[in-house]
């Protein structure tokens, strides 16, 4: 059960990323980056949080409560500058 909260939340990060340089690809631009990007990533960083946790992995546990915090900015600066 631990591992499929590590390869789950590899997955939703990875899809995220994926859609994401898919999307800057077919666009031909970085501008406009999508929400999806910070909601995916929070969801894949308090997994892996979690996950690292578990594990009793605290370099990985820090290293993603960090990311989360990043991510919960990344959300707000996305809706702040989208008013």
């Amino acid at each position: 059960m631990i591992e499929i909260i590590g390869w789950a939340s590899s997955l939703i990060l990875l899809a995220t990323l994926i859609k994401q340089v898919y999307k800057q690809w077919k666009d031909g631009t970085s501008e406009g980056i999508s929400k999806w990007l910070f909601i995916g990533q929070l969801a894949a960083s308090i997994g892996f949080t979690t996950y690292s946790y578990l594990v009793g992995s605290w370099v990985f546990m820090v290293t993603n409560a960090l990311l989360t915090i990043n991510n919960i900015i990344g959300i707000f600066l996305y809706f702040y500058f989208k008013r």
